[in-house]
């Protein structure tokens, strides 16, 4: 093609130019061949996002290693012109290089991917695209209760998984612990309502002993130091300054929290409605006054 291209009576320099729009325009000529070839073959659409992402990741790839040569007459020009420059780079610079290295981390460690809940600096949310530069969430909580979506998209820089903690809920074991108070009077039978709470839990929340609970407890032990002893819901009880507290604490899939709460609800209010020694509790103030009070008639002046 440079032979060809020098019969123009080009400069070097135009040489280059030419070949530079050229081999572009032939790399996304190819890419959206075989990515049409590819689509017809692939039904899953999660499937086919990831495909078509590592297809813009290697057609970028090739394309850079054939630019350093034509420009830069090989690797050996350009380390030499790379360290001639990277120290303005990185001070110019230093924000894009730290998230073009996040997303190296995050290519190469997959602290999460596409499809994981996670939560950074923050923010909360379901990962639905990553990038080289950064990687966007699919928003929950903040105004809306219970985990569930806000309908926002946030968009966080891939460097802030080196400066920020990273929470992923659902990698290895996507289940989480969740609790439910329920504060009852001191008056109440709390023995019955632990009895009640305790079969709210067993026909409300997943089966702990579940094939699903013991495949994904297996494959969390394989990659993390993960012993659960006790996967089976429980009630605790503690006393309150309104009343006798009693906590619900369950495992419940990471999506299905709002779900299962409600469920939950309606189970333990139809139940407390038919048992007449049982009584919600609500913060009160409680005056303890060890004489009988006595009400002296001051006749007027």
């Amino acid at each position: 093609m440079s032979e060809w291209l020098k019969d123009l009576d080009l400069s070097p320099a135009q040489v280059r130019l030419v070949e530079t729009v050229l081999l572009i325009v032939v790399v996304l000529i190819i890419r959206a061949i075989v990515l049409r070839i590819v689509h017809q073959r692939i039904d899953d659409a999660e499937v086919w996002f990831k495909t078509r992402k590592y297809g813009t990741y290697t057609a970028t790839a090739i394309t850079f290693l054939i630019l350093v040569n034509i420009w830069l007459g090989g690797i050996g020009g350009a380390l030499t012109y790379i360290g001639i420059v990277s120290a303005g780079i990185a001070i110019a610079l230093s924000d894009v290089l730290k998230n073009l290295a996040g997303w190296v981390y995050l290519v190469l460690r997959r602290p999460f991917k596409v499809g994981d809940r996670i939560e950074i600096d923050g923010r909360r949310g379901d990962v639905v695209d990553i990038r080289v530069f950064r990687f966007t969430m699919l928003e929950i909580g903040n105004w809306v209760a219970a985990d569930q979506s806000t309908g926002r998209l946030v968009h966080v820089p891939n460097g802030l998984v080196f400066t920020q903690e990273l929470h992923n809920y659902t990698e290895g074991f996507p289940f989480i612990w969740d609790e439910i108070p329920v504060l009852i009077t001191f008056e109440s039978d709390w023995e019955r309502c632990e009895e009640i709470l305790r079969g709210v839990l067993a026909d409300n929340t997943p089966d702990p002993h579940a094939k699903r609970f013991a495949e994904h407890m297996r494959k969390a032990s394989q990659g993390y130091f993960i012993r659960y002893t006790h996967l089976d819901p429980t009630v605790y009880l503690s006393v309150q300054d309104s009343g006798v507290l009693l906590t619900c604490r369950y495992l419940v899939p990471v999506r299905e929290r709002r779900g299962i709460q409600q469920a939950m609800w309606k189970a333990i209010l139809r139940a407390f409605a038919q048992e007449p020694a049982i009584d919600l509790a609500y913060p009160t103030i409680r005056t303890y006054l060890p004489d009988s009070i006595r009400i002296v008639d001051t006749p007027p002046d």
